[in-house]
């Protein structure tokens, strides 16, 4: 069922504008920071939210978008749903206040604001290379999502700045799930001769890798090295603490609000893309 419930109260401050929070709940680890960041963020701006779960479906999508322009809100603030864009089409044609949030889609007519993946995964590849790993798989995320075809682009970025030679049979994808990267890193494992080095190119899927390298024997950093892209609070504490590149989940979250109040201030102007700088953060998961 559909639930949409105001998110910010405001007892002195006038509300300037109301705004839509459209996404999957539980879809991300960390939806949780990247909400409490847009609250925040609308809060001091004067903004009230209406926060609507997607449960990360392009039908459920359809649905809360719909319920969210029926009541009349301002402009959205929109984790998109992967596999269709159908909805973010008809916002931009209805001239709906758009902002695209965390997930960045291959297109130019709307505002959105995420993390650097080119470069952020280049530098992962190139930091297992300079540790003589000549062997580096990886493990992508859902197929068909821009994210997921930038996240790999960056990965042969990577292996081309560190003179080592593209090969698919290094590529699985593990569709953005634990069960799906448990799968990708079983076969990546079986190959002959084996990775020496996984990327792991989402938050979720760093579980699957850790359950199927610790249901084989394998010791993380000592056996197999691993890095990541986003940063869990398990892959802090975990034994050894996952190396990964975390990304500006709070930053992101207070640049969507103000992108789009911008957005509401000037109807006309060109829309932004805006991508942030993850943080590299070296644990011991690498083997250094």
């Amino acid at each position: 069922m559909t639930v949409l419930a105001p998110e910010v109260s405001h007892w002195d401050l006038p509300v300037t504008h109301r705004f839509g929070v459209a996404l999957g709940r539980h879809a991300s680890p960390y939806h949780d920071q990247l909400l409490r960041a847009i609250r925040g963020a609308a809060a001091r701006a004067g903004c009230d939210l209406l926060l609507a779960d997607t449960s990360d479906c392009p039908r459920a999508e359809a649905e809360v978008l719909r319920a969210l322009q029926a009541d009349r809100i301002d402009g959205v603030l929109l984790v998109p749903a992967p596999g269709d864009e159908a909805v973010v089409n008809g916002l931009v044609r209805t001239g709906v206040p758009t902002v695209l949030v965390d997930r960045i889609a291959g297109r130019n007519d709307v505002d959105q604001v995420g993390s650097e993946n080119f470069q952020a995964m280049s530098a992962l590849v190139e930091h297992l290379a300079a540790r003589r790993h000549r062997r580096i798989a990886l493990i992508t995320g859902t197929e068909g999502t821009t994210v997921s075809e930038e996240r790999a682009l960056g990965y042969r970025l990577g292996l081309g700045r560190a003179g080592l030679r593209y090969n698919p049979e290094l590529v699985a994808s593990g569709q953005s799930t634990a069960g799906g990267a448990a799968r990708a890193a079983a076969k990546l494992l079986d190959g002959w001769p084996s990775p020496t080095a996984l990327v792991v190119a989402g938050e979720a899927m760093l579980i699957g890798v850790q359950w199927e390298a610790h249901r084989r024997g394998i010791r993380i950093g000592s056996e197999l090295a691993v890095v990541g892209y986003g940063d869990m609070d398990w892959a802090r504490t975990v034994s050894p603490g996952v190396t990964t590149m975390a990304q500006p989940i709070s930053e992101i979250g207070r640049r969507a609000v103000q992108l789009l109040l911008a957005r509401c201030r000037e109807p006309e102007r060109r829309p932004e893309s805006v991508r942030l700088a993850p943080r590299f953060l070296h644990r011991a998961s690498c083997g250094c």
